[in-house]
Formats: structure tokens, sequence, C-alpha cells
């Protein structure tokens, strides 16, 4: 058994697959150039707006931010919390996103800023953000691999999903557990992380559907023994 808790003999045996998935997904949708922010506190702002909705709403939400101030931890942090909530409402429960967004801001700024967290090693910037109002484990590793640009996987539904179906995951895993598996098998290799995230994204989004799902066209069938 591995530290994390995850068999070394069955992370020696599916990684192969997991490599070989990556290849077969990249061929079949090419590259997805994220994340689709401009800047790193873009994307911390969007990791923390993203739970629990569409990345549509939040870029509708982002825009209303933009239209009226400058995207910043001072200039949200400073803005009434009614006004803030009222330009979040495209993303759901903006009352509670305005809340966790600001309290955010007002760590970032209070550790130092982006540039103080940024001279941080992985695992403590890691435990850093944790310690942070309103970041889980999928949002802090967001917040890592995109904003931050560090070896760490992210872990989503889409990733349970179609590894579950493809047998590679039991379902009874947690969150580092997962993790501590895609990064055995593949290796601190940053650009591979952000790409294999957002291709599990869009293809568990296009085509391995949490209903109905496209296998009759699915890249992945033949060794997916939970295809239908």
């Amino acid at each position: 058994m591995s530290p994390d808790g995850y068999p070394q003999q069955s992370a020696a045996r599916v990684g192969p697959r997991m490599r070989a998935v990556f290849e077969v997904l990249l061929a079949a949708h090419g590259p997805q150039h994220w994340w689709p922010a401009e800047t790193p506190f873009e994307v911390m702002v969007g990791a923390i707006l993203t739970q629990n909705t569409a990345w549509t709403n939040v870029e509708k939400a982002l825009a209303r931010v933009t239209g009226r101030i400058a995207l910043s931890p001072e200039a949200l942090a400073g803005l009434p919390r009614p006004e803030l909530a009222d330009m979040l409402r495209p993303v759901g429960y903006f009352n509670v996103k305005a809340q966790r967004l600001q309290r955010f801001c007002a760590e970032l700024l209070d550790a130092g800023g982006e540039a103080a967290l940024a001279a941080e090693d992985t695992a403590a910037l890691r435990r850093r953000l944790l310690a942070m109002h309103g970041v889980g484990p999928e949002t802090c590793d967001d917040m890592l691999l995109y904003a931050f640009e560090r070896p760490v996987f992210v872990v989503d539904a889409y990733t349970r999903r179609l590894f579950g179906r493809l047998g590679m995951l039991t379902g009874t895993e947690g969150y580092e557990t997962i993790r501590a598996l895609f990064e055995q098998v593949l290796g601190p290799d940053t650009a591979l992380f952000n790409e294999y995230h957002a291709l599990i994204v869009r293809h568990a989004k296009d085509v391995c559907r949490s209903r109905r799902p496209l296998c009759d066209g699915c890249v992945l069938r033949g060794g997916c023994p939970g295809a239908v």
C-alpha cells in the first residue's frame, strides 16, 4: 500500500491505460487551451465562482463585474457586499459566493498577495489555499494548476465518472487518493495535467454523460467495461 492509500500494484496496472486514455482523448478532441481566463487572479476568482454552476454562467458574472470595476482583490474586497452579490447573480447562490469571494480576497491580501503566494513551494501553497475560506480540494487544485502552474492534478466529478466507467476507479476512493494516483502514474508534468483535466471535462460533458452516455460513438468504447 502506498502512503496515499492506493495499492502500488494497482497504480502499476492502470498506469499504461491512463496514459493511453490521454492520447486517445487528445487525438479525438485536440488541445483545449485551458484555463479560459486572462490572468492568474481571474483563474482564482473563476475557480470559486464555478462551484455548482456552469462556466458560461461564470463568464456572464465576470463580465458584469469587469464592466464596473477592475478585477483585483482590492477592488472586490472593497465593494459593498450587496453590490457584489448583484453582479454575481448569474452564478447562483450569489449571496454566499459574494461572501466567499470577499473573504478569499481579504485573506489573499493578508497573505501578501498573489506574488507572495507564488513564492511558496507547492506543498506549502496548497496548505495555505486549503485554509482559506470557501476553498476545498478541487477549487484549491484548480488554482494551483491553472493560476500558479504547479503540477497538481485536479479531480472532479467528471474524473470519477469517466475512470469509474473505464474500471480504473472503484468509486470509493477519496479525493486525495485519486489525485495521488494520477500524479504517481503520470509524473510531475504541469502541461500534461492541464491538458488531461480539460480533456476529461470535454469528453465527460459531450460523450460520457451522466445520463444517456453516447457510448456508440465513444473513442474509448473498446476498453470500457461500462459501455452500454
